[in-house]
């Protein structure tokens, strides 16, 4: 019994101290771990505070990125400029135009780089690049379009009009008239090639996936760079704007270095830059000038007095009715200058006879009375045997007439 209780005792000392190692062990096992926490921890701080440090030396120097967003804050726009900060900022935009640098050779390529190099090599104050996605839209240009063809329109009709007047009189030769028919088939061609434009552009209008791209650059000024706080507002606008010129025209003469133009924006068109900027989405459908006739920027709008509407429509009818008189006058007069003309065609013969018989009598004492006096006599026994057809010409030019 005795061998027995000292071995389940030194068991029980065994289990006691393998628990007591395993326990040490977990401890162990839960300290290191707690460390490796708390490096990662110090490092992460230590990273964080590496990149404030750093933001913070970017927002300290002078040529940081700015949003270029920040111009467009503004209180008016006067003298191509915009004027922001109640005129304690002023800017002016450059546009400037692409050029396909892929299709250039190399010798062109080279050329463009050197020139984009020298331009910023010339750089003496800080400048923003701003790019602005444009929806194409067609609808100046179809009106453009439509006008003209309208025009195209009323000249085929009016060379139609007299081409088949000529044909008519029968008074032109056949080279005259092959001209004039050349001239009225050269005009159906061109009516008919600019309605097949008009309809191309129609339908190409309608994808609104034509993007164009606008590239601008943006120079400011501050009236503090020169020190101008004695002067009035006037002058320190005029003083900016001479400062903005002198530098845009500097960046356009570097610019054509590299084959870009560029223009400065006036007035209308930094507005327009500006509304697509605040309003990409309704720009695609309004533009510039119909926002400004919808009178957007109005609390309320009243329809047009009745009685100027009134007096418009009378004018207009009046003025149709005017052309309308002008046209039958017109047709009327050429109808009655044609009938003269058959009338005349018709009598020619009477009309000799009589001119003869002048010409006879004036030149009596040439011919001698007896030679007139024979020529008459003859002339009038022969037309008394003619009164039928002369009453039967004068008929059919009555009815001529009334067929007019």
């Amino acid at each position: 019994m005795n061998d027995v209780d000292q071995t389940v005792q030194m068991l029980i000392l065994i289990l006691i101290g393998a628990i007591v190692v395993l326990f040490v062990l977990v401890i162990v096992y839960l300290l290191l771990k707690h460390k490796d926490k708390s490096r990662d921890k110090n490092y992460t701080e230590k990273a964080k505070n590496n990149l404030n440090e750093k933001e913070k030396n970017t927002q300290n120097n002078q040529f940081a990125k700015k949003s270029v967003f920040d111009f467009m804050d503004f209180d008016k726009i006067e003298d191509n400029m915009i004027i922001q900060h109640n005129g304690k900022r002023f800017v002016m935009a450059i546009e400037c135009a692409g050029v396909n640098y892929d299709l250039m050779s190399g010798v062109e390529k080279t050329g463009v780089e050197e020139g984009f190099v020298q331009f910023l090599n010339t750089l003496r104050f800080p400048i923003q690049m701003y790019i602005q996605t444009r929806t194409v839209n067609l609808e100046k240009s179809i009106d453009t379009y439509k006008k003209r063809v309208n025009q195209i329109e009323a000249d085929l009709f009016a060379k139609t009009q007299q081409y088949q007047e000529m044909v008519e009189s029968g008074s032109f030769s056949r080279e005259e008239l092959n001209k004039a028919f050349y001239e009225v088939t050269k005009e159906r061609n061109l009516y008919e090639y600019g309605k097949d434009i008009i309809y191309d552009t129609e339908k190409m209008s309608l994808n609104k996936n034509i993007l164009n791209k606008k590239y601008y650059i943006i120079i400011a000024y501050s009236p503090e760079e020169s020190n101008s706080g004695d002067f009035a507002k006037d002058e320190i606008q005029s003083m900016a704007f001479s400062e903005l010129y002198t530098r845009a025209q500097s960046i356009m003469r570097t610019l054509s270095a590299c084959s870009v133009n560029g223009k400065i924006l006036n007035s209308i068109e930094l507005s327009e830059l500006l509304y697509v900027a605040y309003n990409r989405d309704e720009s695609e459908t309004f533009d510039l000038k119909k926002a400004i006739e919808a009178n957007y920027d109005s609390l309320y709008s009243t329809a047009p007095d009745v009685i100027k509407k009134r007096i418009k429509e009378i004018d207009k009818e009046i003025e149709r009715r005017a052309m309308n008189k002008v046209t039958e006058q017109v047709e009327n007069y050429r109808s009655k200058s044609r009938a003269d003309l058959i009338e005349k065609e018709n009598s020619i013969d009477e009309l000799a006879d009589e001119m003869a018989k002048l010409i006879l009598n004036e030149n009596r004492e040439y011919l001698g009375d007896d030679v007139v006096d024979g020529i008459l006599s003859e002339e009038t026994s022969k037309g008394g045997n003619s009164e039928d057809e002369k009453k039967q010409k004068k008929t059919r030019t009555r009815k001529t007439r009334k067929t007019e």
